[in-house]
């Protein structure tokens, strides 16, 4: 990769070589408020976003699943219950500061799982190791998208399903509206309770850089996924993908 290739860092240009450490600051800053802030950004809904993304992925009884950029552990949770205690749950996150929350907070609840750091362009895992792999809210903050979801790929056995559950293209007449939280509140709560606007600014800027639906739909054709379909959750606000490898 040419060291003065660029990518976009929320509006901002800067080196690829650069976005992991930028992306990695921000999540280290967050990383104690982030719960709290989905909380009061979503108004709760992330978590009837992320139960809704378990029922779908089709989850049993025995299933081995890979949390992508889990973070705080809150898929982990829901889908270990999902599994039982004959499947397991790998909780993984590139941003140790956001692992080491999640872990903590899953063991306090009785929780044990398997938590890795690992870059999900280069992950750690033999290939068809899995029956499922989601990743929710991380794939937008990937630099090489297209490396991350050809490794998604290649560890999901066949018949394994890919969900991704990001921000996505509002519905149009929403937009104003959507920008308008965006750009002035969702700092401004960030910087009352998080005490860290720049943060919160930049995961605003990265929403809007991050494919739309049928791009992304395409960026999963394209890296071997089959059937890929998505749902539109509060007006297009999120999209939860889904693919098949077959």
């Amino acid at each position: 990769m040419s060291e003065d290739k660029q990518t976009h860092f929320g509006f901002q240009t800067v080196k690829e070589q650069e976005k992991a450490k930028k992306v990695g600051e921000v999540f280290h800053s967050v990383a104690q408020q982030y719960d709290v802030m989905n909380d009061l950004m979503s108004l709760g809904m992330h978590r009837l976003w992320k139960r809704f993304a378990v029922q779908v992925s089709g989850v049993k009884t025995g299933d081995r699943v890979l949390d992508i950029a889990g973070g705080s552990g809150d898929l982990t949770r829901l889908f270990s219950k999902a599994v039982g205690t004959q499947g397991e749950v790998v909780l993984t996150d590139i941003n140790a500061s956001m692992l080491e929350v999640g872990r903590n907070r899953l063991l306090d609840e009785g929780i044990v799982v398997p938590a890795l750091q690992c870059d999900a362009e280069k992950l750690p895992f033999a290939d068809a190791s899995f029956d499922c792999v989601i990743v929710a809210f991380g794939l937008r903050n990937m630099t090489h998208k297209d490396l991350a979801l050809a490794e998604m790929q290649r560890v999901l056995k066949v018949g394994g399903r890919l969900l991704v559950l990001e921000f996505s293209q509002v519905w149009k007449p929403l937009q104003p509206v959507y920008d308008a939280y965006s750009f002035k509140l969702i700092p401004l709560i960030g910087k009352l309770v998080a005490k860290d606007a720049d943060s919160y600014q930049y995961l605003a800027e990265s929403i809007r850089m991050h494919p739309d639906q049928e791009t992304l739909k395409q960026m999963m054709q394209s890296a071997g996924f089959a059937k890929v379909e998505y749902y539109n959750l509060a007006a297009g606000v999120v999209a939860l993908h889904k693919g098949w490898k077959i």
